[in-house]
């Protein structure tokens, strides 16, 4: 696409935002904002259906005093699992999740994206309603359910990404984007200290009851609230439709279910781009996640309630630089300060240095305050990083994100299957600070390299086999809807 076409996008969208500006704090008001907030809050509850077992696993094998009936008192695990086996458990989640993601892309564009979400969220939600007795019975039964919960999940990304493409106008769509994905984050932060709690008070059954009764209850709203399209919404303002109608238009959104071009998917440097880096971030978000209770409990003696706590405290960060980074993103691309590639690159790269310089600091600047510290601040700069993958699949083809998304989820889900398994077989004692710096160290590597493969390759261009028109076509429309729209302001 060339500089003028650009403009004249940029002038289009502006007249058309200008036209329908609500505040995003009142998003009850917008329907594209609801859906934002909806997202953010299944999102949230995916999440923790997720990272709770994060927590539990630790409840469930720790040592407990037992007082038998005449009197004495004895240590005892509920579960006597080893640090191999608890690799492999916590591993399992994704030994399922990887399998789905395709499956989601492809289910999406067949159905929509809303009932594929509403059957993810709800049936996973109701196998974590079931995983303590799963447990209780057998390792292997509980192991099937963990993985059955990946399989469903496994669908909501690539479908969340339909959604994006058919609601959100290109001038908003980060911080929009940003607004859904930071419920991942916010998500984690909450359920790692509830987890803590619920553990300490009702016992580790509890995790996974609240959790799967809150993504229940979810999703009953999301199917009662939520719809595919703007055009299917029957509570939705006439301007707002106009609107996103409007806006899509001049991005070259399709309705229509062309075929997919796998064979330009699978040879393009773009894509692979997305693909490799989102896998390099989402290595060190699962490290971080499923190991970082263990690493303060085990390693800086914090208790569990606090473990669970401060394991939390690095996603508040990621949450608030998330939202600002979308915003800033969205304010720069305005102001013409950078090129949209130039955008995602930079954003890119100052998140994975920022990881990779604090995490490295985090393991020998080893106290209490100064390894949080540097964990919250590295955790963190992935706000940057996540801001712009997730668009950048939008900024290159919106009419083939939901497959793209989900052959880069695909890949980026190997991370969690092999990274607690790296680290049950690397860490053998859970107190070590030695064994746990190696840890650390192949994930400072792991996002240095993941860094300068996007800035080498990627790009925020549209690419020319997601369009089935061809492009003079498309800047014939979009001068064409320029004039209509600016005629109507004159007049």
């Amino acid at each position: 696409m060339d500089a003028n076409t650009e403009c004249q996008i940029g002038a289009t969208e502006k007249v058309l935002s200008d036209s329908h500006k609500v505040p995003i704090w009142v998003f009850w008001r917008a329907r594209r904002y609801l859906l934002a907030m909806m997202l953010f809050l299944g999102f949230f509850n995916s999440y923790s259906l997720r990272v709770n077992f994060s927590v539990a696993i630790v409840a469930m094998t720790q040592l407990n005093n037992i007082t038998s009936s005449n009197g004495t008192i004895y240590l005892e695990r509920y579960f006597d699992w080893d640090t191999k086996i608890q690799g492999y458990l916590l591993g399992s989640f994704f030994y399922g999740y990887i399998f789905t993601q395709l499956v989601g892309g492809y289910l999406c564009i067949r159905f929509g994206g809303k009932p594929v979400i509403a059957a993810g969220i709800g049936v996973a939600s109701i196998l974590t309603v079931l995983s303590p007795i799963a447990a209780n019975i057998n390792i292997y039964l509980f192991l099937a359910v963990r993985i059955l919960v990946g399989v469903f999940e496994g669908v909501i990304i690539p479908s969340a990404h339909y959604l994006h493409a058919r609601w959100y106008p290109p001038i908003e769509k980060t911080r929009l984007v940003a607004i859904g994905l930071s419920g991942t984050y916010f998500g984690t932060v909450i359920s790692l200290p509830l987890s803590s709690l619920l553990a300490s008070t009702l016992g580790w059954e509890s995790i996974f009851y609240v959790s799967g009764v809150a993504g229940i209850i979810w999703t009953i709203f999301w199917i009662l609230i939520v719809k595919n399209k703007p055009s299917e919404d029957l509570k939705i303002s006439k301007h707002e439709l106009t609107f996103i109608a409007e806006s899509l238009k001049v991005t070259k959104q399709s309705e229509t279910n062309s075929s997919i071009p796998w064979r330009a998917l699978f040879s393009s440097k773009p894509v692979w781009a997305i693909s490799i880096g989102l896998t390099c971030e989402i290595w060190g978000y699962y490290t971080l996640l499923t190991q970082l209770p263990k690493f303060m409990k085990y390693c800086l003696n914090f208790d569990l309630n606090a473990a669970g706590a401060m394991s939390a405290l690095p996603y508040i960060a990621v949450t608030i630089v998330l939202q600002s980074s979308g915003h800033l993103s969205d304010y720069l691309s305005s102001k013409k300060t950078f090129t949209i590639t130039q955008l995602r690159k930079i954003f890119v790269g100052v998140g994975f240095m920022g990881q990779c310089l604090f995490l490295i600091i985090s393991v020998h600047w080893l106290s209490k305050f100064g390894t949080i510290f540097c964990l919250i601040v590295a955790v963190g700069f992935g706000g940057f990083a996540m801001s712009a993958f997730w668009v950048n699949i939008l900024d290159m083809a919106p009419n083939n994100g939901p497959i793209i998304i989900a052959m880069a989820n695909t890949l980026a889900t190997v991370p969690g299957v092999v990274s607690p398994i790296l680290t049950g077989y690397l860490v053998t004692d859970e107190t070590s600070v030695e064994q746990w710096r190696i840890i650390f160290y192949i994930t400072a590597i792991i996002y240095l390299l993941g860094s300068i493969f996007f800035i080498c390759f990627g790009t925020g261009e549209l690419q020319p086999w997601d369009n089935p028109e061809k492009e003079y076509k498309r800047t014939e429309q979009i001068i064409g809807y320029n004039n209509k729209i600016f005629n109507a302001e004159e007049t």
